[in-house]
């Protein structure tokens, strides 16, 4: 009985160390890659209150007022004279905002496997980023991400639902 003792404890609290909290600790959402992959070892500072109310202004007014987001034609990168545009507009907006920075999300449409759209998705946000640097904005302020096929705006499968999900937008970085 009192070598069971010890065993017993441990047990308890390895059971205890694994329940549940209601958050998914298994993949990703169709990744194959674990929610639970260490997070940056850089610290960063809880985001207060005006905080986030000043990042939320600053998405507003990118979205509203200059337009966060560019499209592509299918299987492309080029930008088109209208993405141009308000690649144009994103720009000045960021050097009337000097402390901003931006992530830019690589997106595709349904078409195409998960690999595929990645890589395409990636290249994509890494256009504009490299349309923004070569604009004068640092590099340091941008940060790209694809999400391939996985965060569709327009749910269908027709030309009129990819056209919207063939696209990056740019988003403010907290």
């Amino acid at each position: 009985m009192r070598r069971l003792l010890p065993v017993t404890l441990f047990a308890a609290l390895a059971i205890a160390g694994c329940s549940s909290s209601g958050e998914d600790t298994g993949t990703a959402a169709g990744s194959g890659r674990s929610s639970m992959m260490p997070q940056s070892s850089i610290a960063t500072a809880p985001v207060g209150r005006s905080q986030v109310d000043a990042l939320t202004s600053a998405q507003n007014e990118l979205a509203t007022s200059v337009g966060d987001r560019v499209y592509f034609e299918t299987d492309s990168t080029s930008l088109s004279p209208q993405a141009r545009a308000t690649l144009d507009r994103q720009i000045a907006w960021l050097n009337r905002n000097p402390t901003v920075r931006l992530i830019i999300e690589g997106h595709t449409d349904e078409r195409g496997t998960r690999e595929y759209n990645l890589a395409l998705g990636d290249r994509r946000a890494n256009m504009v980023k490299n349309y923004m640097t070569d604009h004068g904005i640092a590099a340091g302020r941008l940060r790209t991400i694809s999400y391939g096929k996985e965060r569709p705006v327009a749910v269908g499968s027709n030309e009129a639902a990819w056209a919207q999900n063939r696209r990056a937008v740019s988003v403010v970085d907290k």
